[in-house]
């Protein structure tokens, strides 16, 4: 395929126009999509939707926490096989990976956690042996404000593993709540704060932060400048409407449940910040760049995972899309995608808000693909 100097933007802006308005048709009320595609040199920077408004980027956040997990590596803080009972105190990890009466904890590493094999539960979708599944608590409780503590508490008391330390893959974000606190007791930090000081502050993503814990730096600014409270303990009021199943759950507090898995909220222009600074080498370098995306398992077919991201292999869902790029990133529950296409140096951000919007999110960046190779002939 041709490079990215050669792509015609305006063919691939009025085949993705009209797209895109027979998508936000049939959407109804949900209406336009956010949706965001941008070359690394600038040529192509097309925008549908709403190109403003911050949103909840669900599970692409995962590939957040991994980038941060991956510079304490580069510092020399932590290394990938680092077992997790060295940098997790023991209560916290109790009952996790107890098989057969065994604790395998002991078994687990970072590069376990990073790539869903550590065989710990998921709390978010995974099944559970007595009471009610997460997303029914999430649903049924929305002004609960729940803590990482909790979260480990739910797969500890109301789920099993899933196997052994290393033995198959089960994606799994209690997982990632461990990763979070790995991070926190790696640098004496909150996540949070590690977050926006190693990320968002750096690359001036500001209007992005973790949801229910921080301010976006935009509206922490305008907190100050008239005297008004800095933290951040309820729903941003900005946030685009999302929805789990029927239900608008954008101002749940419950959905403080996300953190470290995938608690950002951010708009299409921050997140395509963060995919250039990250495969152009400002966060990570490219061997740790590559460790993240070298690719391990198979999620769904046409889903393949690495360590915190993803690679879509389109031929995967239909034998038809072979020879498209495979891109690399993460998508989230709610219909979210981050990826960035190496063979045209094209980012893609996708905000479809729905958890009943995968499909025709995945058909939107189907043809995104196919647009973009017929506006490179």
């Amino acid at each position: 395929m041709a490079p990215t100097a050669h792509l015609d933007p305006e063919r691939f802006t009025a085949e993705l126009d009209r797209h895109l308005a027979a998508v936000a048709r049939r959407r109804g009320p949900l209406g336009a999509p956010q949706v965001a595609v941008r070359s690394s040199d600038g040529a192509l920077d097309y925008r549908f939707g709403d190109a403003t408004q911050r949103f909840h980027v669900a599970s692409i956040g995962k590939l957040f926490t991994a980038t941060l997990v991956m510079q304490l590596v580069e510092s020399g803080a932590i290394v990938v096989e680092t077992p997790i009972t060295e940098l997790l105190p023991a209560v916290e990890l109790r009952d996790l990976y107890v098989i057969d009466g065994v604790d395998l904890a002991d078994q687990v590493t970072i590069e376990h956690l990073l790539t869903h094999t550590s065989g710990v539960a998921d709390y978010f979708e995974g099944p559970v042996r007595d009471g009610l599944p997460f997303i029914d608590l999430v649903l049924g409780e929305p002004d609960h404000l729940w803590t990482p503590a909790e979260l480990l508490d739910f797969s500890r008391e109301r789920q099993r593993p899933v196997g052994r330390p290393g033995a198959g893959f089960g994606y799994s974000d209690t997982g990632y709540i461990l990763l979070g606190r790995i991070i926190e007791e790696a640098t004496g930090r909150g996540f949070h704060e590690v977050l926006h000081e190693r990320i968002l502050h750096p690359l001036g993503m500001i209007d992005s932060a973790l949801m229910f814990r921080s301010l976006p730096e935009r509206d922490y600014a305008a907190a100050l400048a008239v005297g008004a409270p800095t933290t951040a303990t309820t729903a941003v009021a900005t946030i685009a409407p999302f929805r789990l199943g029927r239900q608008d759950v954008s101002r749940f507090t419950s959905m403080s449940c996300d953190w470290a898995g995938g608690g950002l909220i951010s708009t299409p222009g921050d997140l395509l910040t963060f995919n250039r600074a990250l495969h152009g080498g400002q966060l990570l370098s490219a061997e740790s760049l590559a460790h993240l995306a070298r690719v391990r398992h198979r999620f769904r077919p046409g889903i393949h995972y690495g360590a915190g991201m993803m690679e879509i292999r389109l031929e995967g869902f239909m034998p038809l899309l072979r020879g498209l790029p495979r891109p690399v990133g993460h998508i989230g529950i709610l219909a979210t995608h981050l990826f960035h296409d190496p063979v045209h140096e094209v980012d893609v951000v996708l905000n479809f808000a729905s958890t009943r919007e995968m499909v025709r999110s995945f058909r939107t960046f189907i043809r995104i693909e196919q647009a973009l190779a017929r506006a490179s002939r």
